[in-house]
C-alpha cells in the first residue's frame, strides 16, 4: 500500500481545479474472477458518470451502472444482469493545488434479472426492481490537463428491491464500508 501511495504521489504533476461551466465525464470499471473447486464466479461492472460543474464546489449529474455476474457450480449456473440509473450531487473542496476532497450523494432506480439453469430442469428467471441511495466521500487528484483520479475507501449505501415472484418479496440492504474495498475512478473536465 505504501508503494502505491508513493507512486501516486510521484505521478501527480499539477492540479487544474474544476472550473465553472465545465462538463465532468468519469467512471469506474470492475472485473473479478474467483474459482473454488468446481465453482467459478465472474463479474463485470461499468459505471459511467456525466455532470455539469456549476462552480468550483458543486457538480450535478447523471450516473449509470451495468453489471453482469455469472456463478457456475456443479450441475448448473446462475446469471445476474443489473442496471442502475440515477442522479448525483457532488460537493468538492480543494485542499491545495494538488488535491481536492469531495462527497457524492446519489439516488436512483435499479433493476436486476436473475436466471438459474440446473441440469435436467427448465431455466428459472426472476426480475427485481427498486431504488438505491448512497453517500461516498472521496479524494480527487488531477494528473494533468484536467484528467484526474478519484479514490474512495468508505461509503454508505442503501438498496431496496421488489422481487417479482408470487407472492412478491421485498429485499432491502444497508451497507457501511470502511477500508473493505478501494475504488479508483478516472475523470476528465471539458
Amino acid at each position: 500500500m505504501k508503494k502505491i501511495m508513493l507512486i501516486l504521489a510521484l505521478a501527480v504533476t499539477g492540479m487544474a481545479n474544476a472550473q465553472e461551466g465545465t462538463i465532468l465525464v468519469g467512471g469506474n470499471v470492475g472485473l473479478s474472477s474467483d474459482k473454488m473447486g468446481d465453482n467459478k464466479e465472474n463479474s463485470f461492472e461499468f459505471s459511467p458518470t456525466f455532470g455539469y460543474q456549476f462552480n468550483d464546489n458543486m457538480t450535478v449529474g447523471l450516473q449509470a451502472s451495468v453489471l453482469n455476474e455469472t456463478f457456475k457450480f456443479v450441475g448448473g449456473e446462475n446469471k445476474n444482469n443489473g442496471f442502475k440509473i440515477g442522479a448525483f450531487y457532488r460537493y468538492a473542496k480543494p485542499l491545495r493545488e494538488l488535491f481536492a476532497v469531495y462527497a457524492d450523494v446519489s439516488a436512483g432506480y435499479q433493476t436486476v434479472k436473475s436466471e438459474t439453469t440446473m441440469t435436467g430442469l427448465p431455466t428459472t428467471s426472476v426480475k427485481s426492481n427498486g431504488l438505491y441511495a448512497g453517500i461516498t466521500p472521496a479524494l480527487f487528484i488531477n494528473m494533468k490537463n484536467s484528467f484526474g483520479l478519484n479514490f474512495s475507501i468508505v461509503g454508505l449505501q442503501y438498496s431496496s428491491l421488489k422481487i417479482d415472484t408470487t407472492p412478491s418479496v421485498k429485499s432491502s440492504s444497508f451497507d457501511f464500508n470502511f477500508g473493505k474495498t478501494v475504488n479508483i475512478g478516472v475523470s476528465k473536465n471539458f
